[in-house]
């Protein structure tokens, strides 16, 4: 067990690494959510609105991750995987803004001993939080009265239910198959609610009266 570290304390790699990861994504995202695909006035206004979308998506996610396991007492980074950021952003370019397939890091951490239990608690603590900043996101759209702060916060919201939906997917590395192995109906609960705000949002939204 290692000595607890603030929620503000970053090593010099990982700042690179989440900088970099946020920017590459960003610019994947912007491709994907602009209306004409590599249209320069529209990208102009995508990349803002993928920065903030990103920020509150993915980079929250992989804290939410880290704090967790260090709530433990682990070790933990976040690391960038260059491959996966260059494919991401590439794959979007390649469906025209059609298909974006995410992997651009994770979060590592080290233990002397890490329980099946505490595993699962950390890769549960990044969609957890999509699916709370997502729905925090909604309540702030219904207030906002600026069209350009309501696009931000209903496509950022989206975004974050998105990063939850498929991190939950139970294959490989993604955080779905180490919930499961824990809490098998825990994953069927919170997996069952991120895939149906990611792909079926404006029906969800339009019964609960809230668009």
């Amino acid at each position: 067990m290692t000595t607890k570290k603030s929620i503000w304390y970053f090593s010099k790699q990982e700042k690179i690494d989440l900088l970099i990861s946020w920017l590459t994504l960003s610019l994947a995202f912007a491709v994907v959510i602009s209306p004409i695909f590599l249209g320069i006035p529209e990208f102009i206004i995508s990349f803002p609105i993928a920065l903030i979308a990103v920020g509150t998506g993915f980079v929250l996610h992989e804290m939410a991750h880290r704090q967790m396991a260090r709530h433990f007492g682990f070790h933990s980074e976040y690391r960038a995987w260059y491959p996966g950021l260059v494919f991401a952003f590439f794959l979007a370019l390649i469906t025209k803004g059609a298909f974006i397939f995410a992997a651009p890091g994770a979060t590592y951490f080290f233990g002397e001993t890490v329980t099946t239990q505490q595993e699962g608690k950390i890769s549960i603590a990044g969609p957890i939080t999509n699916l709370v900043v997502g729905f925090i996101l909604i309540f702030l759209f219904l207030f906002s009265h600026s069209s350009f702060w309501q696009i931000v916060l209903i496509k950022s919201a989206l975004i974050n239910f998105w990063f939850a939906a498929f991190n939950l997917i139970p294959f490989g590395p993604l955080d779905g198959a180490k919930v499961m192995k824990w809490n098998s109906r825990l994953w069927i609960l919170v997996f069952a609610i991120s895939a149906l705000l990611a792909l079926f949002p404006i029906q969800i939204f339009t019964v609960l009266n809230l668009i």
